[in-house]
């Protein structure tokens, strides 16, 4: 069995990123399951709170939840042609201590993803994101792209996914990405 989890870059409710991870996890090929987790709650990384507090609870258990799973899939908004301040964020969250870098990230297997109104997708969000996951020593995967431009065309008002289309090349990428995980989990 090849486990994933799944998170938004996004805290909007009806998220287009939020749906479009919703879909993935009805997409997901036989042997495969998706376990959408959330960054809601995490605060902005500060320092001094890390020294005085240790890590948040919110984030020791999502990091916990990556750790145990095969591959993580990262629906990813755009926001001014780069990554969403709010989804770096966790991820610099995630990568404290130093020390746990490695344990959480180390050879991870990661499926990039997002939507967006823009015409062009998340494409410069994902590209932004690859030298970080590099440096974490994440293995991007980029079998197949997963862009989703006009995104309020092909998602209803509570963010549901409901384009035929994008589903079909969904359940492609999500076929992908498994195998993907499962070849580096062997």
């Amino acid at each position: 069995m090849v486990t994933i989890v799944g998170i938004s870059g996004s805290l909007r409710k009806h998220s287009f990123n939020a749906g479009l991870l919703r879909a993935a996890a009805e997409a997901v090929p036989e042997g495969c399951t998706l376990a959408i987790e959330s960054i809601k709650g995490i605060p902005l990384y500060d320092g001094d709170v890390e020294a005085a507090d240790g890590i948040p609870a919110v984030v020791s258990d999502l990091k916990e939840h990556i750790a145990a799973a095969d591959g993580l899939l990262m629906a990813t908004p755009e926001n001014n042609n780069s990554i969403p301040g709010v989804f770096k964020n966790a991820i610099d969250w995630l990568t404290r201590p130093p020390k746990d870098r490695r344990r959480i990230f180390g050879n991870l297997p990661i499926g990039l993803m997002g939507a967006t109104p823009g015409n062009f997708g998340t494409a410069f969000s994902q590209y932004a994101w690859l030298p970080v996951m590099r440096v974490l020593g994440a293995q991007v995967w980029s079998g197949r792209l997963m862009w989703v431009g006009g995104a309020m065309n092909k998602f209803d008002e509570e963010g549901n996914l409901v384009d035929d289309g994008v589903k079909k090349q969904l359940a492609k990428y999500m076929s992908g990405f498994a195998d993907f995980v499962a070849r580096l989990k062997a």
